[in-house]
């Protein structure tokens, strides 16, 4: 099918900022679909002109009743980078759009920070918990934010305080590129500034001496809330670096307790995704806090008895069993993981060590025994308190 969808991008300088390429395909167009602010923008053209619907993830479904017109969407900065380009590529086939992308936010915000961009983190929360912004947080890194709204940079400001790092520097950008474009500044522990609803912040992170930074992975147990029931920090590192998170990825959490494993997984890089189950209400609710403090508010938790919940669920990437291990818990998910997926089974108790042999006796794949000990006072001295030994299996589909 020829292309008959045109998602354009523009700037805060309207129509005389278009390329002549996009400034044709609105002309040419029968149905211009656009936000309010955009549309302003626009001069008098020969097409009907809608405004996207509410919900915005409609939005597709009401281009598909146009198929076979020409159709523009109008968008702002560049449709592909945490725009609505991504949405359309998800309906459409790619032969039936044409992208015409105008300069970023991020490209704009960089040049006024005089930042390299390739040196930048890029971020949104627009539409998304700000917490997801946590786990960036840390002294020197450079953020540009694609906002919800005005109130964003005192979340921000607020978030960063609290995790020891008031004295990075914010900046509120906005209407760039357009004969309105401000700029206001400031501290996060004394951020009083005024934001518009449309901006980007950047935000330069800064440390006070002595303050705690955690890391992406390897948290100290003392991060999270807990029962006692937790995957302590030695052996996380090790169930992490067998669970190989990588960049999108989806983890399936059984028996999740705090949620520790999943939410590490979901630090360790963008756009991880992960699912917790337990039978345990308590654990769940103290699992949904520490997933919003630590950085990983999209964790999905679900109060449910395994293996029965393992169904009709998007096939994962990886699999942790860390509490309610059976042998048929094992199979559903051997079943389900995508090809190249992993699993990893943690056992204590002498069953459940008898469960993982006869596994890895089936399948093969890895299985080690890992002991630990801590150093800890004894009177006035220190002696090795040592941990209970646990038993790892861990295997590649």
């Amino acid at each position: 099918m020829s292309a008959w969808l045109d998602v354009i991008g523009m700037g805060d300088d309207g129509w005389d900022g278009l390329a002549p390429a996009a400034r044709s395909r609105l002309q040419e167009a029968e149905v211009i679909v656009t936000g309010p602010r955009l549309d302003a923008k626009l001069p008098e053209l020969n097409a009907e002109r809608k405004l996207w619907p509410s919900p915005f993830r409609d939005l597709a479904d009401e281009l598909a009743r146009h198929r076979g017109r020409r159709v523009a969407v109008l968008v702002t900065g560049d449709p592909l980078w945490y725009s609505a380009g991504a949405l359309f590529l998800r309906r459409f086939g790619p032969d039936e759009i044409t992208y015409y992308p105008q300069l970023s936010a991020f490209q704009l915000a960089a040049a006024r920070m005089k930042w390299s961009l390739a040196d930048a983190e890029t971020l949104t929360i627009h539409g998304r918990p700000a917490e997801q912004a946590i786990p960036f947080f840390t002294p020197g890194a450079r953020l540009l934010i694609l906002t919800k709204d005005g109130k964003s940079p005192a979340k921000v400001a607020t978030m960063l305080t609290e995790r020891g790092m008031g004295a990075s520097r914010l900046t509120v950008l906005a209407s760039l590129g357009g004969s309105a474009e401000s700029r206001t500044e400031g501290t996060a522990v004394d951020w009083s500034g005024e934001a518009p609803d449309f901006h980007v912040l950047a935000v330069e992170c800064l440390g006070a001496p002595g303050g705690v930074v955690l890391p992406r992975t390897g948290l100290p147990d003392a991060a999270f809330s807990h029962d006692g029931q937790l995957t302590k920090r030695e052996l996380r590192v090790l169930t992490l670096a067998a669970l190989a998170p990588r960049r999108g990825q989806l983890l399936w959490d059984i028996g999740t307790g705090c949620g520790s494993v999943a939410i590490e997984w979901m630090r360790a890089d963008r756009d991880m995704r992960a699912i917790g189950f337990d039978r345990s209400a308590e654990r769940l609710a103290m699992a949904s806090e520490n997933a919003t403090r630590l950085g990983a508010p999209r964790l999905d938790l679900r109060h449910a008895e395994v293996p029965d919940a393992l169904t009709d669920l998007p096939a994962p990437d990886a699999v942790f069993i860390g509490g309610g291990l059976s042998e048929q818990t094992a199979a559903a998910a051997l079943g389900a993981l995508r090809p190249h997926g992993r699993l990893v089974a943690n056992a204590v108790t002498l069953d459940s060590e008898a469960a993982l042999a006869r596994l890895h006796a089936q399948h093969g794949g890895s299985l080690i025994r890992v002991s630990v000990a801590r150093a800890t006072p004894v009177g006035r001295m220190r002696g090795w308190k040592p941990m209970m030994p646990v038993t790892q299996w861990s295997f590649t589909k």
